[in-house]
């Protein structure tokens, strides 16, 4: 295995959590179909014309180093969330966003690849806060979850 032990691996993980994401599709578990409307770069709301859909944005990354030359590494990530329902908004942003938390939960060992295709898995992650609009924005809803990932 060629590896580069010492490099970032954001893109990849938001990349394979991208994919991760893609298969809420309303059926089984999922309460909501995304329509495989997921992309790993944010989108403000006013930009966003196909409901729903989520944007992910890796944001700050530290290291904590370890004994041996061994390092753990934290990479934030918000994933937004985005929903448009004459109905209640509210409740349609709320299922998404209990859909992403099952995926989450279920691939807390999320597997990624880099960029020799090394196969890897993060060690854990970490729901960190959720947030929403409380429905200021109706009949539009956006909801924030914050993650920390730890590789």
């Amino acid at each position: 295995m060629s590896t580069r032990t010492y490099t970032s691996r954001r893109a990849n993980i938001l990349e394979a959590l991208t994919v991760k994401l893609q298969d809420i599709d309303g059926s089984g578990v999922f309460l909501t179909d995304l329509q495989n409307n997921v992309h790993p770069r944010l989108k403000f709301w006013d930009e966003v014309v196909e409901f729903p859909a989520v944007h992910l944005n890796a944001g700050a990354e530290t290291r904590q180093y370890q004994g041996g030359g061994y390092k753990d590494r934290f990479l934030s990530i918000v994933v937004r969330c985005y929903v448009s329902d004459e109905n209640d908004a509210t409740e349609a942003l709320n299922m998404l966003m209990e859909d992403i938390e099952t995926v989450l939960e279920d691939n807390s060992r999320l597997e990624y690849s880099d960029k020799q295709n090394n196969t890897f898995n993060v060690q854990q992650i970490t729901i960190v806060s959720i947030n929403t609009d409380e429905g200021v924005l109706e009949p539009l809803g956006v909801g924030e979850i914050t993650i920390e990932v730890r590789y």
